[in-house]
């Protein structure tokens, strides 16, 4: 959530910012200053109100002292009128305040200056490219036709227990999601990272900390009879660790394995075969909360964590700044990382790593205490290191030659074999 303190003192930046989202929130940001002018002024006269009376009680028990009843009822009179001017400002200012919280929340995150103006994916600028595009052979096979030829992953038993888009992975396909969860978190935890183990499900207050809530509330499943969330990333439950919190150690690093949850709703055709768009998936998360001074090269260090262990799994990808139509409700500056799948001939994104700035710790109300033992808002920060069912898909096709599937050097240790 935008602090309002930036929209007030820079208001024409903040319109220029929102504007390469292709969002005009000119109104709405005038709206959010005059509400939070009018919320303030309420509280002026609020305040003002409650010490007259205050002082005027104070009078009256005197005077009930003093024995001068005649002069302390009078008084009572005033006070009651005070006592209901108060209940009338303190209504005014709560509905000023929702009004103010509601449009608040309908505002995404200004874009870093850096960020390209764009509506689409097809607009965001490529910054790197690593690894040759491999030349396959005319009768190479896509990662579901490999992972059928060698039972691996089962597509239909998963559609026979839940439906669409939960598979089922099997034997050396099992193994090799195991050995992948345990290869990322193990490099995770060599660059610094603390790992953690968190919850699946996550009330609402959660979803809203991170910003999920309710900007992809249709994307979540949400289990109403208890008012949880599957989990869409482990950044939601990792990062709702610090809600409310003001924290003594600027950075806090933290990964976390879990399995992820998105309806994905309107997915369809041929770009959602296989891996290349699921329900349930599994996924290692990064997560750092920083001093805000740090967290752009904070964001490059996350940023080139990521890129090495794609380098360790040998494929081919480049790296992506979105631009503001493509970039997340609640970033600042995103990277996408995406693979070659050799087989499809297209790029097939498996990280995003993003600065949110102060946007999450607002709401989160995360803070730490500066030089001078105020209080703060921190940067949070998360990447993807990584989601795992583009990735297989990218090892199975890129890998793949006459006699199967090489599996990389660097998992090898984690499988216990070195071709499928």
């Amino acid at each position: 959530m935008l602090v309002l303190q930036r929209l007030r003192e820079d208001k024409d930046q903040v319109i220029a910012g929102l504007a390469k989202r292709g969002i005009d929130a000119a109104q709405d940001v005038e709206n959010a200053i005059a509400l939070d002018e009018k919320r303030r002024s309420t509280q002026g006269q609020l305040d003002q109100t409650l010490a007259e009376a205050n002082q005027l009680n104070k009078k009256i028990g005197e005077l009930f002292r003093s024995g001068k009843k005649e002069e302390a009822n009078e008084m009572r009179e005033k006070s009651t009128q005070l006592k209901e001017l108060g209940k009338q400002l303190q209504s005014e200012m709560e509905a000023v305040e929702s009004e103010l919280h509601q449009l608040l929340t309908t505002l995404p995150n200004v874009p870093h200056q850096s960020v390209p103006a764009g509506k689409s994916a097809e607009e965001n600028e490529e910054v790197k490219r690593v690894g040759d595009i491999p030349e396959m052979e005319e009768d190479a096979l896509p990662h579901w036709e490999i992972a059928a030829k060698y039972d691996l992953i089962d597509f239909e038993l998963g559609v026979k227990i839940t439906g669409a888009g939960f598979p089922v992975y099997k034997g050396k396909g099992a193994r090799l999601q195991r050995a992948l969860v345990n290869f990322f978190l193990d490099e995770n935890m060599k660059a610094g990272y603390n790992e953690y183990q968190p919850p699946l499900v996550v009330n609402e207050a959660s979803g809203f900390g991170t910003g999920q809530l309710p900007d992809k509330e249709g994307q979540m499943y949400h289990v109403t009879e208890d008012d949880l969330y599957l989990i869409p990333t482990a950044e939601v439950p990792v990062t709702n660790f610090f809600r409310d919190e003001i924290v003594n150690e600027l950075p806090i690093k933290c990964t976390a394995y879990t399995p992820c949850f998105r309806r994905e709703a309107g997915s369809y055709g041929k770009d959602v075969r296989g891996l290349n768009r699921l329900h349930q998936f599994d996924k290692v998360e990064i997560v750092q909360v920083v001093h805000p001074e740090n967290s752009y090269d904070t964001l490059d260090e996350m940023v080139s964590h990521v890129a090495s262990l794609l380098d360790k799994l040998e494929l081919p990808y480049r790296i992506l700044r979105l631009c503001g139509g493509d970039m997340g409700f609640t970033s600042a500056l995103t990277y996408d990382f995406e693979i070659y799948s050799a087989a499809q001939k297209r790029w097939l994104e498996v990280s995003s790593v993003s600065n949110f700035e102060t946007f999450q710790a607002n709401r989160l109300k995360l803070r730490y205490r500066d030089e001078d033992r105020k209080t703060q808002l921190c940067h949070t920060l998360n990447g993807s290191a990584l989601a795992l069912p583009r990735i297989l898909a990218g090892l199975l096709e890129n890998h793949q030659d006459e006699s199967g599937v090489r599996i990389p050097a660097a998992l090898q240790s984690y499988t216990g074999f070195d071709r499928i």
